[in-house]
């Protein structure tokens, strides 16, 4: 038989109707819309339609390659980006996965509180304008005892806001050992030229003393600041201030010390599991004016920068223009104001909080997990071998690298399979299940499964044979 010629390809080649006639693809504009699946065809054909002319199609029936073109199509235009995904990796705070998993009562509150129209800055009571984050104000002010607080959409903002409002045009004191540049490329020199203030450094990378910032205090200083380094360590040979010895130079001067914790842990409680992470209450309690802080990673809430402290300074970053572009919205404010309320209750917050329980969930449990979802696995797949092994749980990937906790992870290898394809097969499944690969082994941790998570883990493992 002759091999087919362009002419003779692009004469079968079906028209859009044909596609648009095909049952499978008519089922996808119930879904996705007649739009959609429209150029989802067109766009498919004409790919085809070069790919012949270039002498670049080797496939058998065009209509059949058209028709699994165009469900691809859609599949990766209209069902990605954000969604919902397993992660059986064992960060508990995955940037790539969204890092904190909002607590149950917020997603409720949510969809019982926001399905139509919503008081956000409108007093209920006087009906006269309010101020969006008032009640975020109360509950984080309640928690850590200071006098005024806000919220913008992440800890970035809020460095850049508390920067602008307070030094712009003026010096800000940092040491030379904090100027790192965490993930995103978010350089804290950089953030510091784009908010109008000076840097000065001080001390050397490893070792800087109070005497140094007192040295390079001078009539154009407005605030000494402490950056905690988050994923970045120097060990060894080293020396910072305490927060209690900046504060009383900052006091003595008459300057603001602003705290830029990052990650931190709103309050002292999960010391043992943090170890060296900073804690916001004491920050506060030793003397920094201004501390700035995450919601979403251990505070366990959506997205968000949180500043709390002195009332005049928090003033001036909610009275300065980019107060506005860096405002959050009503889906975030409802959703950490569920989060704090939760924190009210020593209890509660543990039991109802992700973030915070997968962070004290007992290695016990989680043996008795894995050892349960290994059985499950290698009964549903013929030639899979479980093992169950002792690891490391991470508390974050990106800012919270090396915050180690001891797990135990089912440990996947299968005779015809490799450790790569079938991890790429996992990612493929719907939804998506996310794991690490290490000396030739699929990792699933159950630290960072939810509910049900196991029951899908098996039906997609079940679907490779």
């Amino acid at each position: 038989m002759s091999t087919p010629t362009p002419n003779d390809l692009l004469r079968t080649l079906p028209a859009v109707q044909i596609l648009l006639d095909d049952a499978a693809i008519k089922s996808l504009e119930t879904q996705f819309g007649r739009e959609a699946v429209l150029a989802a065809a067109r766009e498919t054909l004409a790919d085809l339609r070069a790919e012949i002319l270039g002498g670049r199609y080797s496939g058998g029936d065009l209509r059949a390659e058209a028709i699994a073109r165009v469900l691809a199509r859609i599949e990766k235009k209209c069902s990605g980006g954000v969604r919902r995904v397993i992660n059986g990796t064992g960060v508990i705070l995955h940037t790539g996965l969204g890092r904190a998993v909002l607590p149950p009562a917020a997603i409720q509150e949510i969809v019982r509180e926001l399905s139509g129209y919503a008081a956000v800055e409108v007093d209920v009571e006087s009906g006269k304008r309010g101020h969006r984050d008032d009640t975020t104000r109360e509950l984080v002010t309640t928690l850590l005892g200071c006098e005024h607080a806000t919220v913008v959409n992440n800890n970035a903002a809020a460095t850049m806001l508390a920067l602008a409002a307070i030094a712009r045009g003026k010096e800000v004191i940092v040491s030379r050992g904090q100027l790192v540049e965490i993930g995103g490329s978010f350089r804290v020199p950089d953030v510091m030229r784009e908010s109008g203030c000076k840097l000065v450094e001080v001390g050397t990378t490893n070792r800087t003393y109070v005497r140094d910032y007192e040295a390079a205090i001078t009539p154009e200083t407005a605030a000494l600041m402490i950056v905690h380094t988050s994923n970045f360590r120097i060990v060894g040979f080293t020396e910072e201030p305490s927060v209690a010895d900046l504060a009383a130079l900052a006091k003595k001067h008459g300057l603001p010390l602003i705290h830029d914790i990052g990650s931190g842990a709103l309050l002292p409680d999960l010391a043992v599991e943090l170890r060296e992470e900073p804690v916001v209450k004491a920050a506060l309690d030793d003397g920094a004016d201004l501390v700035l802080f995450s919601a979403d990673k251990i505070l366990g809430g959506p997205q968000g920068g949180i500043a709390a402290g002195r009332k005049d300074l928090v003033e001036l970053m909610r009275r300065h223009p980019l107060y506005r572009a860096f405002r959050v919205d009503k889906t975030t404010l409802r959703a950490l104001e569920t989060t704090l309320r939760l924190y009210l209750d020593s209890e509660r917050r543990v039991r109802e909080i992700p973030t915070l329980r997968m962070l004290r969930k007992p290695l016990a449990e989680i043996g008795i997990e894995a050892a349960a979802l290994a059985t499950r696995l290698v009964r549903a797949l013929p030639g899979l071998e479980a093992l169950c092994l002792e690891d490391s749980s991470r508390l974050g990937s990106g800012s919270l690298p090396e915050r180690n906790i001891p797990t135990r992870v089912v440990a996947l290898r299968h005779a015809a399979i490799s450790a790569d394809e079938l991890g790429a097969r996992l990612r493929a499944s719907k939804p998506p299940i996310f794991t690490r690969i290490q000396d030739g082994r699929v990792l699933i941790d159950p630290r960072t499964l939810q509910v049900g998570d196991a029951d899908e883990i098996e039906a997609a493992v079940k679907a490779l044979a």
